[in-house]
């Protein structure tokens, strides 16, 4: 941990030089959430499943503390209700606290597990929409980051949760994004290595080539398909759409990919970035059924828009921090997601 502190706080002394703030970010105002700056509080919450010690939760603090800011932890973190961090009005009541303290200018997730979909409707959206503030996390934390993008009215920070590892790739985004209010082009970095699994991980391929504009909207697939059907999901209507997930045999991401196509999403949206489908195997020998890529093709190619996979997004480590709501433009064939506009100010 100390090694990791080290790491990141030196990555924190990037220059502000290399923010690249857009006239956007003056025209939009105070809609904005407010940059991040050494020395901030931000909240820490968990809206899913509890911690698994006090040593995890510790961890959290540490990697904030290791960023430069003062960690301050919700009124119900480390509590356990099920497999769940408390019930959810007390999950819920955490993240309206954070939002309602002028102190705090920023909220991360301490983890993800299950559960953010169950405090929606606990929400105070008049406080969470009066309090602009980066909400920062992923996977389960995709309910939030969706019902944000339908409700709040801000962009969030689709990143790695607090008591994850923060490596470079990881760091580096996010401190573009909530530190410097910087537009900054995303692509995989390019390695020279023999190793064929080495090249294949950092690897993107272009389902249809071209490039397309529009709000980056996503996360988890499984999550997101969950609240299909719900009042919480934003409008996909030329949207940018991201996904990724982890331990989904691959008809069940068949299931839920088709679950996306039957309702209309799919056929809506401008352009598709697929991530990591971490240990995404049936478990058996001799499986003989279609791969991640081949379920890809078929149910991305007929869109007629640019899409890619292989983006460095998921449950893998050096997974991009994106800015979830704001306006991207993704080029298919170079793998690239370009920010439009500053997603703090």
């Amino acid at each position: 941990m100390t090694n990791r502190r080290s790491f990141i706080q030196g990555l924190g002394m990037l220059p502000a030089a290399l923010a690249l703030r857009s006239v956007a970010a003056e025209a939009r105002g105070s809609r904005l959430p407010p940059r991040l700056r050494p020395g901030d509080t931000v909240g820490l919450v968990e809206p899913a499943g509890f911690s698994d010690n006090a040593a995890q939760i510790e961890a959290a603090e540490n990697t904030i503390r290791g960023m430069g800011l003062v960690p301050r932890l919700g009124a119900h973190v480390g509590m356990r209700h099920g497999y769940l961090a408390g019930t959810d009005r007390q999950r819920a009541a955490d993240l309206n606290a954070m939002f309602a303290d002028a102190e705090v200018r920023a909220v991360f997730a301490v983890r993800g597990g299950w559960g953010s979909a169950r405090i929606l409707p606990f929400l105070d959206w008049k406080i969470i929409r009066a309090n602009p503030k980066l909400l920062i996390g992923f996977s389960d934390i995709t309910a939030l980051h969706l019902a944000f993008a339908a409700r709040a009215g801000f962009s969030t920070i689709h990143s790695p949760n607090a008591a994850n590892s923060w490596p470079e790739i990881s760091w580096n985004s996010l401190w573009y994004l909530a530190f410097a209010g910087a537009t900054p082009t995303f692509r995989n970095p390019e390695i020279e290595t023999d190793d064929p699994a080495a090249r294949e991980r950092w690897r993107t391929v272009a389902i249809r080539p071209g490039q397309a504009r529009g709000r980056l909207i996503g996360g988890n697939l499984s999550v997101l398909t969950a609240l299909v059907g719900t009042p919480w999901l934003p409008d996909f209507d030329g949207a940018i759409l991201f996904l990724e997930d982890t331990n989904e045999a691959q008809y069940r991401v068949d299931r839920m990919l088709s679950q996306l196509a039957l309702s209309g999403i799919l056929g809506r949206v401008a352009g598709v970035v697929f991530g990591h489908c971490t240990r995404c195997t049936a478990g058996v020998e001799d499986y003989i059924g279609f791969t991640i890529p081949e379920l890809l093709h078929q149910y991305l190619a007929p869109l007629g828009v640019p899409a890619f996979y292989g983006a460095n997004i998921g449950h893998i480590a050096n997974q991009l921090s994106l800015p979830v709501g704001a306006q991207v433009e993704i080029d298919a064939a170079p793998g690239t997601i370009r920010v439009l506009e500053p997603v703090a100010r």
